[in-house]
């Protein structure tokens, strides 16, 4: 199916973002809140980023929306849209970008959503604005059949209701409607799932899932869960401090991670189909201070395994990306000369026993 909005410039991926870097002043001094980062996704494909709190997920996303305020920050590099440039565009050239070729569901929509218009009315007010030739009754009939679409029982009801009067699930539900409701290329779903339970997570990633099918539209989806990522993404973007530390295909990354903060992110997730012996592993200690970040690489303080590195490189030196051990699209960004038999050898059989066993 052909996107209605597919007016490509280049044969580049559709969103390009390069060595972009973001940072805030402060009084107590520059936060360094994105370095250097680069990735890109196609249409039709999945790139989700993971990391802690704090690592520059959300802001590198905001980025892309050109939500952050120029007067409070520092912005360098290059984000490319369908081949247009968009750092550095002004508000008013902005707008009809946002929210009709790039659109963004917020972690939290019942602060995003207003809560003293209807529902219906903000998804219409959404539609209207890139499309002014529209009529109240066709914003009206377009916003019903887009909370329909999105699973919202009796829409043509719930179109008057306030958020308040929606459960979680039905107001993340409606955030993707208002993301989806000029059928964006580009969608960026910043913890879709977040403090729902089980059930309506699952429901939330298959309807994204079928509408993206639908639209061939590119995702970014920004998350911690490694099961999202696991469901959802064709490609993986792990980041740590502002910075990108490993990035590959989904599956490979997945199953051959060389980059410690990875293991550490995949060490502390449960997992209800592994066998008993299994353990959950926290990574010790706290993410850094993106005001006063350690030298070196950025993770050396939480790392287990700085002495398998030759000399002090690992806190006085910032390890590059270079290509995985398994070659491809995977980069990692640590000193480990041989990741993946560490891997294999010592943190496997921490987490999964089972899949250690077969890979002897």
């Amino acid at each position: 199916m052909t996107h209605p909005n597919n007016d490509r410039l280049t044969d580049e991926p559709f969103l390009v973002v390069e060595d972009l870097t973001v940072k805030f002043p402060t009084a107590d001094g520059l936060v360094n809140a994105v370095s250097g980062l680069s990735y890109s996704v196609e249409l039709g494909k999945t790139l989700g980023i993971v990391g802690e709190s704090g690592s520059g997920k959300s802001v590198s996303s905001m980025a892309i929306l050109g939500l952050h305020d120029a007067k409070r920050s520092q912005i360098t590099g290059s984000i490319r849209v369908g081949g247009k440039e968009l750092l550095g565009l002004s508000e008013d050239k902005m707008r009809p970008i946002r929210g009709n070729q790039v659109a963004m569901i917020f972690q939290d929509a019942l602060a995003a959503l207003h809560p003293f218009f209807r529902v219906g009315a903000q998804l219409s007010e959404a539609y209207m604005v890139h499309n002014p030739k529209a009529s109240k009754r066709d914003a009206r009939k377009v916003a019903i059949e887009m909370l329909d679409r999105v699973g919202i029982p009796q829409p043509d009801r719930r179109y008057s209701d306030f958020p308040h009067q929606f459960s979680g699930g039905m107001r993340q539900r409606a955030m993707i409607a208002m993301g989806l409701i000029n059928n964006p290329q580009l969608l960026i779903a910043d913890e879709p799932t977040t403090a729902l339970d089980v059930t309506v997570q699952a429901q939330i990633l298959d309807l994204l899932g079928d509408l993206q099918r639908e639209y061939n539209s590119a995702v970014v989806i920004i998350t911690h869960d490694l099961g999202v990522i696991a469901e959802m993404a064709d490609d993986v973007l792990v980041m740590y401090a502002g910075r990108a530390v490993e990035y590959g295909a989904a599956k490979e990354l997945l199953t051959h991670p060389e980059m410690p903060y990875t293991w550490g992110l995949l060490s502390s997730v449960p997992d209800v189909s592994a066998d008993t012996d299994a353990r959950l592993i926290p990574i010790p200690g706290n993410p850094p201070s993106l005001l006063r970040p350690p030298s070196g690489c950025a993770f050396h303080p939480r790392c287990v395994h700085t002495s398998k590195v030759p000399g002090d490189l690992c806190f006085t030196e910032l390890p590059e990306l270079v290509p995985g051990q398994r070659g491809g699209m995977h980069v990692k960004r640590c000193h480990l000369v041989n990741p993946d038999e560490i891997y294999r050898a010592e943190v496997l059989p921490e987490i999964a026993p089972d899949l250690a066993e077969e890979n002897q």
